[in-house]
């Protein structure tokens, strides 16, 4: 099944959660000359009209980078990011979100590449559309990025940040994002890997996390935004978390100036708060570092 489209939420919490982060690895990964790729396995259109029919149905950006955009006097891995959301909107008006391919494509290097899966049909011709005049670096494929990740580890620069970010809309993506990140750490440890989940009253949802921390003798970091109390009725997400593996040893200090400013921005109720969970290595039990 495909029907969900990411233009209906793009711009929201998980998206600028996501985005902070993506961006602050990619920062990470070129402070080495050494060329790297850029692997995202649900890569979705790249670039979203906010006043597009789709996005306006929900207009989740509003709480979102609608927030975020006025804002001043920011932490710097969010002013970093936000500087880039700004530059897709020349005009100085917020009219277009930028997707992962999209802040990727504008933060990484010439010597970098980029590969981009896609299912959606529709979503590939505009995904190709949206990185248009980057060269030969960027290749979308439209294919099932679980599937493609298996054949593309360990890739020839040996340096790499993958993101999994797979849309949930079917209960099986949640034991195949697992799955995929573990397969893909066993052929290529030393990658970067970042992988979304949403947090929804569901079964799956509260023992992914658990899943993905019983990796053997990885070193990763999970962290969560929480924008309100969960729902009463069980319906909807209300909040999301990425779990890193092999995360630069810099960004837990990051997370903890940024995690604070985007609980205090983008909370909805009194329920908002943000969870950061580490651990060093084969040797090391889990730690709680912070949360609110």
């Amino acid at each position: 099944m495909l029907s969900y489209r990411h233009a209906f939420h793009a711009g929201n919490h998980a998206d600028v959660l996501k985005h902070v982060l993506l961006v602050r690895l990619i920062r990470y990964l070129t402070e080495k000359d050494k060329p790297f790729w850029y692997v995202d396995t649900h890569a979705g259109a790249g670039r979203y009209a906010l006043d597009s029919l789709q996005a306006q149905k929900l207009a989740e950006h509003r709480e979102g980078i609608g927030r975020l955009w006025p804002c001043r006097h920011l932490p710097p891995a969010v002013a970093d990011y936000l500087e880039l959301v700004r530059a897709a909107n020349p005009e100085g008006h917020l009219h277009t979100y930028p997707g992962s391919p999209c802040l990727a494509a504008a933060t990484m290097r010439p010597q970098d590449s980029l590969r981009l899966y896609e299912l959606h049909g529709r979503d590939v011709v505009r995904l190709r559309e949206s990185l248009a005049g980057g060269g030969k670096r960027a290749i979308v494929a439209h294919a099932d990025g679980f599937v493609a990740l298996k054949a593309l580890l360990p890739p020839p620069p040996r340096r790499a940040l993958v993101l999994i970010d797979p849309a949930y809309e079917e209960g099986r993506d949640y034991g195949r994002a697992v799955v995929a990140l573990r397969e893909a750490v066993s052929r290529f440890p030393g990658g970067v890997y970042m992988l979304w989940y949403p947090q929804l009253t569901k079964l799956e949802a509260h023992a992914l996390p658990r899943r993905l921390q019983q990796l053997p003798g990885v070193k990763w970091l999970n962290v969560t935004l929480r924008i309100g109390t969960p729902p009463a009725s069980g319906l909807g997400m209300y909040g999301s978390g990425v779990f890193i593996v092999n995360p630069p040893w810099t960004l837990e200090a990051t997370l903890l100036e940024v995690m604070p400013f985007l609980v205090r921005v983008l909370a909805r109720d009194g329920g908002a708060g943000f969870t950061l969970e580490s651990r060093g290595g084969r040797d090391m039990g889990p730690q709680l570092v912070a949360t609110t």
